[in-house]
């Protein structure tokens, strides 16, 4: 039988790549690599014939899961939900670990990005808070603090 070996990446598709991309960077991932994908692969993967996608792969400075951003060059993307709420069924979140959290939403804020709701704090263990990136993806910032 055949078993997960370990957790790679998820993938997001976006539409401005370069600017979800500086998003990320600018959260402390780091660029490992950008190309462009079609043919065969692709179109079979995705069963989408014809298609093309731009794909930033980014990893976290320990080398760890990574973060795929996918831009459909073709066909055209369909829009998401930029304002979807945590609730909402699908990929909600994706999650990081930070020294600092309050600087972090700070930071954040300065570049126009909001706290989806507040900082909470879970059993005097974590900090933790949503902030809404850009086109509405959702980043789980927490901070441990015991």
């Amino acid at each position: 039988m055949s078993r997960i070996m370990r957790f790679d990446h998820v993938g997001v598709t976006v539409r401005d790549l370069d600017a979800v991309t500086a998003f990320f960077v600018g959260l402390g991932l780091e660029v490992e690599g950008r190309t462009f994908v079609e043919g065969d692969f692709i179109d079979t993967v995705t069963a989408i014939p014809g298609s093309c996608t731009e794909i930033v792969m980014l990893r976290t400075p320990d080398g760890g899961t990574g973060v795929e951003l996918s831009s459909f060059v073709r066909p055209d993307p369909h829009p998401g939900s930029p304002t979807a709420m945590a609730n909402e069924l699908g990929l909600r979140s994706l999650s990081f670990e930070v020294d600092n959290l309050q600087a972090r939403v700070d930071q954040l804020a300065a570049e126009g990005y909001g706290l989806v709701g507040g900082i909470g704090q879970y059993e005097g263990a974590w900090r933790m808070a949503y902030v809404r990136g850009p086109e509405g993806i959702i980043v789980s910032l927490a901070e441990r603090i015991i």
